[in-house]
């Protein structure tokens, strides 16, 4: 159905304006009468079936104007006729087809900006075309947006880009909600070209995921286009040193990292690199990003992210529901429209037809992201980016109520190739690439806000106050109503140390601290009982998809057909491995093993374990013979490996030599 892209490099720009009129034209037939709702089949968002409708429209009509701007025009399909009538009906307060309004719906706010966004790119032959009072309608239903308040992340840009196209047809606006929404995004950078999208329940700024790109770096740029002034240096500036980053993130083969909520947005995650090249604010060279763009998008389309009615469903590569949030409904997908910024480069454009320089890779390579807090492993032959998490806790649950670890963002290891378990039994059990105290019952800790201690080179070191999650099967541990409850726990400090594909991955527990004047985040908790221990350590590795029967392993190593192994192995006190095989599909196979080791006795505070962690392939990179030296010092653990490095992994004085 779609081209090969490496077949074809001349006509690359062909292939993807073909895919987005196959997908074009498999929406179309989900319309309604007038075109206003575009209702998908499949499961409603939180903001209702109506709002879902509207959704359906502007994600659909934001790949529709990228698909008609870069090409001049030129409509073959006469798609642009479609959303001109479906506009039309939407905002007229009479239609029977009429949208929600801002004040209806608060996810409008976000589907408007799409719509204000289109309409901008195609504005000479659908906004200029509409009669005047077609036009005063749709002032009217974008003026909604106007003086309201209250946005902390993100969204900032939807009432931005509204207000802009609002002042570019002579509507309303307002300069003070523009002037608390750059204080708002100035709040919220961190450096380095990231934003953290919001704050956690304590105030504090952590949430990094895709949102930093197809959304921080994205509508700076379609602001600017709205306005018709260049990209302002300041966000070119960010977008560049972001790229140069965010590019790491992207397998050898295509797969991006699987980590942060909206997952099922899947390509949209290119949008930022598009952005880059077109505005000329890119570290990479002419023609690099199309050949990383071909390169995700082939990884997609292979993998079954269009079904066999044309649709993007929910998931990853194919359909798989449970990655998705409750604002996801079945239109949500097509915010994937904003990976194909790309067409907005004419056909001339020198990124389509330039030959890409051939990649300059070290076989394996490790490097520290400060801002997000992050290490991230590279090895180029089997295609695998690894993520080590000592920063990342966006979207935790609220302080004061039973709550589990959001597996998209808590987890201490992220990849290209594994997704943690996103059933009921693995979110509110965690064991793949989880560090966790057991109790006495056995039950894994929770993972708690993540206080970064040290992140450079190849070390990484975090913290984080745990708790146990108490649901109604579990007896009961605190006299408070509910389904479930919970009881408190110590702190946690988890390092990273990496050599190759290789980490030893380091744990010790201390007392929470007595703070005489807490937070009101950090003193909710206190409803709660402390759990009197004694606790044992349990370090859980990477989840390895598989399909049935189609795998081997023991003694904490599994390794599939292809040669891609996950391996854990106690290398201080955890005496004990095992191998956990759940057959609850994931985003990328029907099951997953994952390898574990735990210390068979209780562990005091201070006292260090250990266990050495891989996921990759024998021949690039992965040796499993490998065994580094610890020692514990009162000061520092310092880790020796074979080749000879030597790694000092600071402890602040808690662990015991």
């Amino acid at each position: 159905m779609y081209p090969d892209a490496a077949a074809t490099p001349p006509t690359a720009r062909d292939r993807w304006q073909h895919v987005a009129d196959e997908l074009l034209q498999a929406v179309g037939r989900h319309a309604s009468a007038s075109g206003a709702l575009i209702s998908l089949p499949g499961p409603v968002s939180a903001s209702g079936k109506w709002s879902d409708g509207l959704e359906g429209f502007a994600r659909t009509f934001l790949l529709a104007a990228f698909r008609t701007r870069g090409s001049g025009g030129e409509d073959p399909w006469a798609i642009l006729e479609r959303y001109a009538r479906g506009l039309v009906a939407g905002t007229d307060p009479a239609s029977p087809e009429r949208w929600p309004t801002i004040a209806e719906r608060r996810q409008a706010v976000v589907e408007a900006a799409s719509i204000a966004i289109a309409l901008s790119e195609t504005r000479p032959w659908l906004w200029d075309r509409l009669d005047g009072a077609a036009q005063d309608r749709v002032v009217a239903w974008f003026s909604g947006v106007v003086g309201t308040g209250g946005y902390t992340n993100n969204w900032i840009w939807f009432q931005n880009v509204i207000e802009a196209f609002l002042a570019s047809v002579g509507g309303p606006w307002r300069q003070d909600d523009l002037d608390r929404n750059a204080e708002i995004q100035e709040s919220l950078y961190i450096g380095d070209g990231w934003y953290s999208d919001g704050t956690g329940p304590d105030g504090v700024r952590r949430s990094f995921d895709y949102y930093a790109g197809w959304a921080w770096h994205v509508y700076p740029f379609l602001h600017a286009r709205i306005r018709g002034v260049d990209l302002e240096p300041l966000h070119r500036d960010r977008l560049r040193a972001f790229l140069e980053q965010a590019r790491d993130l992207i397998g050898s083969h295509g797969d991006p990292l699987f980590q942060g909520r909206s997952l099922t947005y899947r390509f949209a995650m290119f949008a930022p690199f598009w952005v880059g090249a077109a505005a000329d604010a890119t570290p990479l060279e002419r023609g690099a990003t199309r050949a990383l763009a071909d390169s995700v998008l082939d990884r997609f389309l292979a993998s079954g992210s269009v079904d066999e009615r044309g649709l993007l469903s929910i998931g990853w590569h194919r359909e798989f529901p449970l990655i998705r949030q409750v604002y996801t409904g079945s239109s949500s997908p097509y915010w994937a429209s904003k990976g194909m910024l790309g067409l907005l480069l004419p056909p001339e454009h020198p990124e389509w037809s330039t030959a890409a320089p051939p990649p300059d890779r070290a076989a394996v390579s490790v490097r520290a992201l400060r801002a997000p807090g992050w290490l991230v492993v590279r090895s180029e032959r089997d295609g695998v980016v690894r993520v080590l998490n000592h920063g990342s806790d966006g979207f935790r649950g609220p302080t004061g109520l039973p709550r589990a670890d959001n597996p998209f963002y808590q987890r201490v290891g992220y990849s290209t190739s594994t997704s943690p378990a996103l059933s009921r039994t693995g979110v509110a059990r965690p064991l793949e690439s989880h560090v966790a105290l057991l109790d006495a019952g056995g039950h894994p800790s929770h993972r708690d806000a993540i206080e970064t201690i040290h992140v450079a080179g190849r070390v990484a070191v975090s913290r984080s106050r745990v708790h146990w999650l108490d649901r109604g099967t579990d007896a009961a541990s605190a006299d408070v109503a509910g389904w479930a409850s919970l009881r408190r726990g110590p702190c946690v400090t988890v390092a990273s140390v990496v050599n190759g594909v290789h980490e030893l991955r380091l744990a010790w527990w201390t007392p929470s601290p007595e703070i005489a004047a807490p937070s009101a985040a950090a003193d909710a908790d206190s409803v709660w009982p402390a759990d009197p221990g004694p606790w044992t350590f349990r370090i859980g590795g990477w989840p390895l998809p598989v399909e049935a029967g189609e795998w081997t392993g023991a003694d904490g190593h599994a390794t599939r057909p292809d040669g891609l192994t996950t391996t854990v192995r106690g290398v201080r006190r955890l005496t004990d491995t095992g191998l956990t095989h759940r057959t609850d599909r994931d985003a990328f196979a029907p099951g997953t093993v994952t390898p574990w080791a735990a210390d068979p006795a209780p562990v005091a505070s201070g006292d260090v374990v250990a266990a050495l962690i891989a996921l990759g392939t024998v021949g690039a990179g992965l040796d499993l013979t490998i065994e580094p030296a610890v020692e514990v010092r009162s000061d520092a653990v310092v880790v020796r490996w074979p080749d000879g490095a030597v790694d000092v992994v600071p402890t602040g004085g808690e662990v015991t030599a």
